[in-house]
C-alpha cells in the first residue's frame, strides 16, 4: 500500500442550506481535513414560496465566497472545485447569483440532480467500500436517491424534497405517497431488506440525537446504525420537542434543530417505502465523492481504514511506520483469525507507535482515544472498540479497559484483542520499535508454548523486561513462554 501525498486541494459546496469550504491534504485515498468552515446562508429558504433566492441570502453567500477565495489563494491550493446544487439549479434568479459569484472570483459549476446523486453515492462508497443498498442524500432543497453495490453507483434520482422545501409540518405518510410515485423499481429493489445510507447534515444530526438519547459510549456519527422501529421512536421524540430543547438536550446546532422535524419525516417515509433493514449514517458525501471521482481505479480499491491508519503511523511513529511488518511478525500466534479480524489487527499494528510522544502515564489512554475516536471510515463502533482494546494492551494500560466501550463487544473478542496488544507490546520492547531487529526474530505457538526464537548473537535482546512481556503474553493465551536460541 503506497502512500501518495497530494494537495492541498479545496472544495466549495454551495448548497441550499449552507455554503461550506473544505481544504484537504495528506493521503490521497483518505484525505485529512486542513480547514472546514460553513456559512448558513440559507439560499434555498424562500425557494418553495417565491421560486427565487432572496437578496439577503445571496449577499451573505457572496460574502462567504469572497472570503473562501482569499483563503484558498493563501493556502496555495492546487485545485479548487466549486459546485452549486439544488437551490442555484432550481431558482429563477440562479443565473444572477452565478454572475455575482464570478465577480467575486469563483466559478461555480451547477451540477444536475443526477450528478449530485452520483457524487453523494461515490462519497459513501469511498468510506464504505462494500456498501449495498440505497444512498439517501438529504439537503435543504433536494433529496437524492442512488442504488449502490459492488463498489459502483447505479442511476440515481433527485427529488424536490429537501428539508427547507417539505417544511416543519411535513407528513411522513404524505411524503411516502410522493416517494412511491417517484422512485423507480430499480431503487425500490435495491433498498428492500438492505441498508439505507444517510448523507447530509440533517441526517447526521438525526444520528447524533439517537446517540445522545441512548447514552451511547461512542459519539462517532459515521457508521451509526438506526433500525426502523428506532427511527419512528426518534420521530415521535422530535415531534414533542421544540428546536430550543433539541439544542439544549442533545447539542444540535440551531440550523439542525430547526430542520430535525422535516428530516425525521423524510427518514420515516423512506423506511416506509424502501423497507430497508436499517439505516447507517455516513460522514462522507458529495465533497468526498468529488475527491474519490478524481482517483484512479487502482487507488479506489485501497482499504480506507488501512490507508488512514498507515498515514497516522507514518506521521506519529518514532522511526517511520513498520506496522505491516509488526503485523506479519505476530501473525503466527493467531492462525485462526479470519479476514475481518486480520484487517483490524493490521490497523492496530499500523497505529502501534502513535503514542510515544505522550506522557508515559497517559500513553495508553492517548492511544485508545486515537483508535476509538480517530477520523476513520470503513469501520463501525465494534471495530473501533477492538482497535482501542488492542492499543490499550499494546501501550501497557493500567487496570481494566473502558467498561462503557467494552459493552459494545463480546468479551471473548475483547480478550483476543488484548492478546494482540500484548504481542505488539512484546515486539516493540524486543526490537526497540525498529524494523530490522524484529526481522531477525521469530515467534509462534508450538506444542502449547509461545516460542520466541533468536539467533545466539542476539540473545542479549532477551532482557528481563522482554522475558516478562513474553510471559505476560503467554499467560494471556493460556500457554507457556519458551525461548529458543539458534
Amino acid at each position: 500500500m503506497a502512500k501518495r501525498s497530494f494537495g492541498p486541494v479545496g472544495i466549495i459546496d454551495i448548497g441550499s442550506n449552507s455554503i461550506r469550504f473544505v481544504a484537504y491534504a495528506g493521503s490521497e485515498r483518505v484525505p485529512s481535513t486542513l480547514f472546514n468552515e460553513k456559512v448558513s446562508a440559507g439560499l434555498g429558504r424562500e425557494l418553495a414560496s417565491t421560486g427565487q433566492l432572496s437578496e439577503k441570502a445571496m449577499d451573505q453567500a457572496i460574502e462567504a465566497l469572497a472570503r473562501f477565495r482569499l483563503l484558498a489563494r493563501e493556502m496555495k491550493l492546487k485545485r479548487l472545485d466549486v459546485v452549486a446544487t439544488a437551490a442555484v439549479r432550481d431558482a429563477e434568479n440562479g443565473d444572477e447569483f452565478l454572475a455575482r459569484a464570478r465577480k467575486a472570483g469563483v466559478e461555480p459549476k451547477v451540477i444536475t440532480g443526477e450528478e449530485e446523486a452520483r457524487l453523494a453515492a461515490l462519497g459513501v462508497i469511498s468510506a464504505i467500500p462494500h456498501a449495498k443498498g440505497v444512498v439517501a442524500d438529504l439537503g435543504g432543497g433536494s433529496l437524492e436517491l442512488t442504488p449502490v453495490a459492488n463498489g459502483k453507483a447505479g442511476a440515481g434520482i433527485s427529488l424536490p424534497l429537501g428539508v427547507l422545501r417539505v417544511g416543519t409540518e411535513a407528513s411522513a405518510k404524505s411524503l411516502a405517497a410522493t416517494l412511491r410515485k417517484a422512485i423507480p423499481p430499480a431503487i425500490l429493489a435495491a433498498g428492500a431488506e438492505r441498508t439505507l445510507y444517510l448523507v447530509g447534515g440533517s441526517f447526521r444530526a438525526f444520528a447524533q440525537l439517537d446517540q445522545q438519547e441512548a447514552n451511547s459510549p461512542l459519539h462517532v456519527v459515521h457508521g451509526h446504525a438506526i433500525e426502523a422501529d428506532r427511527a419512528r421512536e426518534l420521530r415521535d421524540l422530535i415531534r414533542k420537542t421544540s428546536p430550543e430543547q433539541l439544542k439544549q438536550r442533545f447539542g444540535l446546532s440551531t440550523t439542525r434543530a430547526q430542520t430535525a422535524r422535516p428530516a425525521a419525516a423524510v427518514l420515516d417515509a423512506l423506511f416506509r417505502v424502501l423497507e430497508p433493514a436499517r439505516a447507517v449514517a455516513s460522514a462522507y458525501g458529495l465533497r468526498e465523492g468529488l475527491l474519490y471521482d478524481h482517483l484512479a481505479e487502482e487507488h479506489r480499491a485501497e482499504d480506507p481504514l488501512l490507508a488512514a491508519a498507515l498515514e497516522a503511523g507514518e506521521k506519529l511513529g518514532r522511526f517511520g511506520d513498520h506496522g505491516a511488518e509488526l503485523d506479519a511478525w505476530i501473525a503466527p500466534l493467531f492462525p485462526d483469525d479470519d479476514d475481518a479480524a486480520r484487517r483490524l489487527r493490521l490497523a492496530a499494528c499500523l497505529l502501534a507507535d502513535v503514542g510515544w510522544e505522550a506522557h508515559p502515564d497517559f500513553r495508553a489512554l492517548w492511544a485508545v482515544d486515537m483508535g476509538v475516536h480517530g477520523n476513520w471510515v470503513g469501520i463501525d463502533a465494534e471495530g473501533r472498540t477492538i482497535i482501542g482494546r488492542t492499543l490499550w494492551s499494546a501501550f501497557g494500560g493500567d487496570g481494566p479497559f473502558n467498561q462503557s466501550l467494552a459493552q459494545l463487544v463480546d468479551q471473548r473478542v475483547l480478550d483476543h484483542a488484548g492478546q494482540w496488544g500484548a504481542a505488539i507490546r512484546l515486539a516493540q520492547r524486543l526490537s526497540g520499535g525498529t524494523e530490522k531487529l524484529l526481522a531477525r526474530c521469530h515467534i509462534e505457538v508450538d506444542e502449547g508454548d509461545v516460542v520466541l526464537r533468536l539467533a545466539r548473537k542476539d540473545q542479549r535482546l532477551y532482557s528481563d523486561i522482554v522475558a516478562r512481556r513474553h510471559r505476560q503474553l503467554a499467560n494471556l493465551m493460556g500457554l507457556t513462554a519458551r525461548l529458543e536460541l539458534a
